[in-house]
């Protein structure tokens, strides 16, 4: 099933980038063009009246939109600035209860805010078409960078609904999403009192623990944290000076389906046999972005890179010869480990999220998918 990864970042003519939840191209399945998405508050801490949502994307043209509370799509123009310049695409909670909205078969991400309201911008693109411009809470300058907020992001197409909570830039709020059709899936939920521990556990890792943002306004992920000047550039360098010099006289064996491409260190590439791909080494910053060097190629290559991301993210690469390895018990067991990704795990009801973009490798991402849905939920979850 395709996944999150399956897309590349949008170029927003902006510091953010927005990743999204795979199209099902092979899916058979039709669903429906209109999708109900319920809201629930169960936040503890924030009335109704305290929280905005908004909805964004792009259409099956490509053209990038928002939906109205009505349910209606709406292509972006820059006549959406206000005064200010920014675009107030926000859509308030009712009064008191849930707050439902009809969605229309696009891709995006749903947002949430607390307290005020996000800043978007309509700008016009390289090619002259209308984009928006996204909140980035990794960047000090971004004029959202103070607002308390988070995402879902999604898929809804006639091949289904394919959606996910997602830790992979930055986490804030705590969110779970419910997807109903031919069954009922939940994921994102997290355990009692898991925000507090989540931000004290990033506080008791002395290398992560600069990732905090204010009090506890949101944790930004290591990658980020790099180019906010908050995180060590060379964090992983010697485990992969390891993992270089541990696979220059033995084989690395990463087996896809049916399928093992053995791996061979030679220099500055890592060749994998059977198009497995060659991969240059990588970086500290490519392998907690899972790009440049470990960037997934098209063809056979393409899950090597995930498999090699992901076990680089967990540092399971000199635990075994043999990847991927599907026992979580054995993943973040290093010192040098993305102990940001192990700790929205450790958090999790069910031990799923996306802490960094090949979390799905294995199936440990918080990821679900309907091929014939008829309702979602998203909910705002304990802050304590």
């Amino acid at each position: 099933m395709p996944t999150r990864r399956n897309f590349l970042h949008w170029s927003l003519a902006a510091a953010a980038s927005v990743p999204l939840v795979g199209l099902a191209a092979r899916a058979t399945a039709h669903a429906a063009t209109q999708l109900p998405v319920t809201i629930v508050n169960n936040t503890g801490s924030y009335a109704n009246s305290a929280i905005w949502l908004y909805i964004v994307g792009s259409n099956a043209a490509g053209q990038q939109c928002y939906v109205r509370s009505d349910g209606t799509l709406v292509p972006v123009s820059p006549s959406l600035n206000g005064s200010d310049g920014y675009a107030d695409l926000s859509i308030p909670l009712a009064a008191g209860g849930s707050t439902t909205v009809n969605l229309p078969n696009m891709s995006g991400r749903i947002y949430f805010s607390i307290t005020d309201k996000l800043k978007f911008k309509v700008v016009t693109d390289g090619n002259g078409n209308s984009a928006l411009q996204y909140p980035a809470g990794w960047v000090s300058g971004d004029p959202s960078y103070s607002v308390l907020h988070d995402w879902v992001e999604f898929t809804f197409n006639d091949g289904g609904m394919f959606c996910n909570t997602t830790m992979v830039d930055m986490f804030s709020v705590p969110l779970a999403i419910q997807l109903s059709g031919a069954s009922q899936q939940t994921t994102g939920t997290l355990k009692s009192g898991g925000r507090a521990a989540i931000f004290a556990a990033i506080a008791a890792q002395p290398d992560f623990a600069r990732l905090i943002v204010g009090d506890s306004l949101r944790v930004l992920a290591p990658g980020h944290g790099i180019d906010a000047g908050l995180f060590s550039s060379t964090y992983f360098d010697d485990y992969i000076n390891s993992v270089w010099s541990t696979y220059a006289n033995t084989d690395l064996d990463v087996t896809i389906n049916s399928t093992t491409y053995a791996g061979r260190v030679s220099g500055n590439s890592m060749v994998f046999s059977n198009g497995g791909g060659t991969f240059a080494k990588p970086t500290t910053q490519d392998v907690l972005y899972c790009a440049g060097a470990l960037a997934p190629p098209a063809g056979a290559a393409g899950p090597v890179a995930a498999d090699l991301g992901a076990a680089y993210n967990r540092s399971t690469l000199l635990l075994s010869a043999q990847q991927p390895i599907t026992d979580s018990g054995q993943f973040y067991g290093p010192a040098v480990t993305n102990h940001y990704a192990q700790v929205m795990h450790q958090n999790t009801v069910d031990g799923k999220a996306y802490g960094f973009p090949f979390d799905d490798v294995s199936g440990f991402a918080s990821y679900i998918a309907d091929g014939t849905p008829n309702a979602m939920t998203i909910t705002l979850t304990p802050f304590s």
